[in-house]
């Protein structure tokens, strides 16, 4: 599918409007209406059966009828009547068209059989559908509205919002018009039966009027496409989503660790995190932070100044700028002389600035031409509550030339409400930010600041090793399929070649299954040369967490002490799960003492692969000290699971902790991801615990378990 091709709903030459009423009681009065009336340059078709005329345009009875140039139907008949009108459209070479119509899957499966007729009839006739169930799509400078939303539509802006839902779609455009702001394009996706949300990033991103992009999203049909996609548009042009059903549980819990905590938000988050996607947690910050990306600079850094006439709302803003994780700037010493001169001596000159509540137009203008030349000034957040001695607007009018010149962003906080409205006025006619409480103007400038560092660190390159040996790892794979369990778990001792394979360092361990045996197994290990002996764990696939039950000894150094410790752990295990399988005893020579983390991949139904790292041991859900990445890993990403976890953070050392190999530890997260995305096969794979030596000494994975797909383990 290319661009152009949806060009047909945005720029088409002739649009016709199946379903047109001369009722205006019905929805198909208001579609031809806010088309007819909306100054739509093209060509405009009205059909209905029955005839008619509307707004002096004739009715045609048929679509089959209608004149060259049309390329967009506009569809809102009763469901069942869809079909047919369809193949007319298809007969008559109508590329594109949008069913407003309801009455689909959302009824029951009647109306999802209904549905999937209408997209079999699209595919046949190559036209691509909007829909159904949908308000419809605008276009505010061509223009172009074919929703049956009352009038007038949104004002033209710069601002596009891409919807699944279209009740949604009606409180925005009337938001946007209360507000101040202008859409550049609309999308209601409907029951998305053909083209999908990820369909219409690139082509809504091209539009030159738009300069931010804002999604509502209920699901994501395709997760690794609108990753792609997104991978497109977000180092030109920002996009913010708000992702709703966060709390509704998604899947299933895997038996792993990582399974049970990587919840299906966990993958939304770290699929928008990769796709350059800034998640909004409420539809009002969503549209406070695009009006921001909209109209103001990027910042070259997070320091910020205040400027206040009211000390307390300037306190406010200062724990608003540090919650946010901005800073307040320091200020120079010439900065700080150069406000002392024009302000009386109780003002406060040290950030935030309180120019007290005689401050002037003036002495707003001159304090913030002072602080935007200051080099530790990244970015201004001016409070503005009414002044006693001058109007809130006539401080606003002040400001303006100002803030269009300068080339840090201003965001201006008006506190109040009937005595700030010509202020208001006067922000939005300029394209300024205006909010009413500074916690929403710090908000706003921390996207900003975070928009700046993203576009700084957008060429992350993915961390990919070509000493893997993919070959043997699907070897193994395959000899395990008969002996795997009925859940697809992997046999201990293929597990680890696994993990070799791809060069993630692992003790030398082997399975034996009498006391007599584990003596020998530790000889041949080298017992008398082992510093901390060896360790003994339970193998069977019907204890998951060995040490609870008394499944793992440490520190074996003798033989005697080995004889013993079989015993104990094969009694330990029948008297905890006394049906369970036994498949023997590992034998695995004991690792020199190091920091100990998880890490764990598991296979997420829309995004694929999911990196989890955190905290290792037995505690893992209780701590809940983890972060997720989508695989395959980038160095930013790794990066960013370590400094977003205790456990990663402090590999580079803590009090009396050395440093541990934390290069290592990347290596082996990035290498186990890159197993995660060559063998499809494999559902979860988790490392609890790995093992990271000193600087310089690696890491060793201790204990590794593997599942495969059950439909690949059959």
């Amino acid at each position: 599918m290319t661009d152009e091709l949806l060009q047909h709903f945005f720029a088409p030459k002739g649009v016709a409007v199946i379903g047109a009423s001369q009722d205006p009681n019905k929805l198909g009065y208001g579609l031809a209406r806010n088309i007819l009336q909306g100054n739509y340059p093209g060509a405009v078709h009205l059909v209905n059966p029955k005839g008619g005329m509307l707004l002096g345009k004739a009715f045609y009875r048929s679509v089959l009828d209608v004149p060259d140039p049309v390329d967009l139907a506009v569809i809102l008949i009763p469901a069942p009547a869809i079909p047919n009108v369809l193949r007319e459209c298809g007969r008559r070479g109508i590329p594109a068209a949008i069913i407003s119509s309801g009455g689909f899957r959302e009824t029951g499966e009647a109306g999802a059989a209904l549905e999937r007729e209408c997209a079999e009839i699209a595919h046949e006739f190559g036209i691509r559908l909007i829909g159904p169930n949908c308000v419809g799509v605008v276009e505010t400078h061509l223009p172009l509205n074919t929703t049956f939303l009352s009038p007038p539509g949104p004002p033209a802006g710069e601002i596009a919002y891409i919807s699944q839902s279209g009740a949604i779609c009606a409180s925005v455009v009337d938001w946007a018009r209360g507000q101040g702001f202008g859409l550049s394009r609309l999308v209601s996706l409907g029951n998305q039966v053909d083209l999908k949300e990820a369909d219409f990033l690139v082509p809504v991103a091209k539009d030159p009027f738009t300069r931010v992009l804002t999604l509502y999203l209920e699901n994501v049909y395709n997760g690794r496409h609108f990753v792609e996609q997104a991978i497109k548009v977000s180092p030109q042009k920002p996009i913010l989503a708000i992702k709703v059903g966060r709390f509704q549980s998604g899947q299933k819990a895997a038996a792993s660790h990582t399974g049970a905590l990587a919840g299906k938000d966990a993958a939304y988050e770290a699929a928008f995190r990769r796709a350059g996607v800034i998640r909004a947690e409420t539809i009002e910050e969503l549209f406070d932070w695009a009006r921001t990306l909209a109209w103001c600079p990027p910042p070259a850094g997070r320091g910020v100044a205040v400027l206040t006439n009211a000390g307390g709302p300037g306190v406010t803003a200062a724990d608003a700028v540090e919650m946010n994780g901005l800073h307040m700037a320091n200020l120079s010493q010439e900065t700080m002389a150069a406000l002392r001169k024009i302000l009386p001596p109780a003002a406060n000159v040290t950030n935030p600035i309180d120019l007290l509540g005689t401050g002037s137009p003036e002495q707003y203008v001159e304090c913030l031409k002072i602080l935007l030349a200051d080099d530790e000034v990244h970015s201004v957040l001016v409070i503005l509550l009414p002044p006693p001695m001058y109007s809130a607007g006539a401080v606003a009018n002040a400001l303006i030339p100002v803030i269009h010149n300068a080339t840090k962003p201003v965001v201006i906080t008006l506190m109040g409400e009937l005595m700030i409205q010509e202020a208001v006025q006067h922000c939005r006619a300029n394209r300024i930010p205006e909010y009413r409480f500074p916690e929403r103007a710090a908000s706003a400038l921390a996207v900003l600041a975070r928009r700046a560092e993203y576009l700084a660190n957008s060429k992350d390159e993915l961390l990919a090793f070509h000493d893997v040996n993919q070959e043997l790892a699907q070897r193994l794979l395959t000899g395990a399929k008969p002996r795997l369990d009925s859940e697809g778990w992997l046999p201990q001792d293929v597990a680890n070649a696994l993990l070799q394979a791809y060069h993630i360092p692992t003790p030398g361990v082997r399975l034996v299954h009498s006391a007599e045996e584990a003596v020998e197994a530790a000889r041949q290990a080298g017992l008398e040369r082992l510093p901390h002996g060896i360790a003994l764990k339970i193998d069977s696939p019907d204890i998951l967490h060995k040490s609870d039950v008394g499944g793992v000894l440490l520190n074996l150094r003798s033989p005697e002490a080995i004889l013993q410790g079989y015993q104990q752990i094969i009694q330990n295990a029948r008297a905890a799960y006394p049906e369970a399988t036994i498949n023997g005893v590992f034998v695995q020579p004991m690792i020199p003492p190091g920091q100990e983390v998880i890490m764990g991949v598991v296979r997420d139904a829309q995004f694929g692969p999911l990196v989890m790292f955190g905290s290792g041991g037995v505690e893992v859900e209780g701590l809940k000290d983890v972060a997720f990445a989508l695989a395959p890993l980038t160095q930013q990403e790794a990066e960013y699971l370590l400094e977003n976890t205790w456990a990663g953070r402090k590999l580079k050392g803590f009090r009396n902790l050395p440093a541990a190999d934390r290069l290592a530890v990347i290596q082996a997260l990035a290498r186990l991801a890159q197993m995660a995305m060559d063998i499809p096969e494999i559902a979860e794979i988790e490392i609890n615990p790995l093992r990271a030596l000193p600087q310089g000494q690696g890491v060793y994975a201790l204990d590794v378990r593997a599942r495969l797909a059950v439909a690949s383990a059959g």
